[in-house]
């Protein structure tokens, strides 16, 4: 630790932004927000209907908004909208300072589009416009899923002037379709007279889920009687593997002549987000998806865990531009032993996409089940009173 600065508040001398990754109300009305920006140098934050839906089933912290939307009349849609709304908005005030004092650098809530229509371009670009719209603040980023159906949504929100946070990748000629769909939304703008000097964009690049599902293709073929001092050697690399060939793709992306353009005008480049930070193997070491990613131009989102955990013991150096030779080496050498890292990345980002469909019914449900049990007093009450 350099002087009175934790680990995390170091990050930033390596060109590093911390997000959380679990924005809710709870955390906003108590102060821990605030408190992790001033404390911990939390500049920005992210949200997923599996985080929303963990935090309306905690607790009664959202009951009264609840109660007053279905007094007010409003469909289930419009009261999960609204929670919803309310989280990152409120978020997005936090953060504002930290937007101020960047100039528009950092300082972002994100709030994800239905995952529903993750694979319909038209609805995705539209309700990315509505949300956006209705957060009404210049810090809000709206995540759009990296299918190939969700990036021509991606562009054309660009080019509308949307903060985009393109989130569930996982591979890296995924990742180099997102900068260039970033790069040419820029362009469209230019084109038509318009700044690109506050448009804010991320890819968001998922780590952790890359090593689970390598790993268990690796114990796969050990039970079917592969060479197991050869594949064991091979666990718990792929992820940080990917995500520096990923870094080294945009240093190329982002350079050159066509970038200089966009620079010229004001443009900023489209940070790497590194996302699914916290460690699902309890024998790794539980900040490596935080310690071997540091590098300049990146975020690393983590969850309250993983945060507590870097915040102890966490130990800097630049560390992403790493052994990018040796991360080639490994993809090739998962290759020759049968597992395609482009296959893994492929069903990866279709098991997101399906995950967090998952999440957000559940999330549905439990606002629904709180929404029936309002309405269900409201009728006992109206019953009661003989109205």
């Amino acid at each position: 630790m350099t002087g009175n600065k934790n680990p995390l508040q170091e990050l930033a001398e390596y060109g590093q932004s911390v997000w959380y990754d679990n924005l809710n109300r709870e955390l906003i009305r108590s102060g821990d927000l605030q408190r992790m920006v001033d404390n911990d140098n939390v500049t920005g934050g992210t949200s997923n209907p599996s985080i929303f839906e963990k935090a309306v089933g905690a607790g009664d912290t959202y009951d009264a908004d609840i109660r007053r939307l279905v007094d007010e009349g409003r469909s289930m849609p419009e009261i999960y909208d609204a929670l919803t709304i309310t989280d990152i908005r409120l978020s997005c005030d936090t953060f504002g300072p930290v937007y101020e004092r960047t100039q528009g650098r950092d300082g972002f809530a994100s709030l994800e589009v239905s995952p529903e229509i993750a694979y319909d371009t038209t609805a995705t670009a539209a309700d990315a416009r509505r949300l956006f719209t209705a957060l009404a603040r210049p810090n809000a980023m709206i995540k759009i899923p990296g299918t190939p159906q969700g990036l021509p949504a991606v562009e054309r929100c660009l080019a509308d002037g949307c903060n985009i946070n393109i989130t569930l990748l996982f591979g890296v000629e995924n990742y180099a379709d997102v900068a260039e769909t970033y790069i040419r939304a820029l362009e469209t703008r230019l084109r038509r007279g318009q700044p690109v000097d506050r448009i804010a964009s991320v890819a968001s690049f998922f780590v952790s889920r890359v090593d689970t599902l390598v790993d268990k293709k690796l114990d796969e073929k050990i039970a079917a009687g592969g060479d197991a001092t050869k594949l064991e050697a091979l666990k718990g690399k792929a992820g940080v593997a990917n995500a520096r060939i990923a870094y080294a793709k945009y240093k190329e992306i982002f350079s050159g002549g066509r970038w200089a353009q966009l620079e010229a005008a004001g443009a900023r480049v489209q940070r790497c987000l590194w996302a699914s930070t916290s460690t699902k193997n309890p024998t790794y070491r539980d900040v490596i998806y935080v310690e071997e990613l540091i590098g300049p131009q990146t975020i690393n989102t983590m969850p309250q865990a993983t945060l507590d955990a870097f915040r102890d013991h966490g130990r800097l150096r630049n560390s992403l531009e790493e052994d990018v030779d040796a991360a080639f080496a490994h993809v090739k050498a998962l290759a020759a032993a049968g597992i395609e890292l482009r296959a893994v990345t492929d069903e990866l980002q279709t098991q997101g996409v399906d995950l967090f469909a998952d999440s957000y019914h559940k999330a549905n449900d439990t606002v629904r089940q709180k929404r029936d049990k309002i309405l269900t007093e409201k009728g006992a009450g109206t019953a009661a009173r003989g109205d």
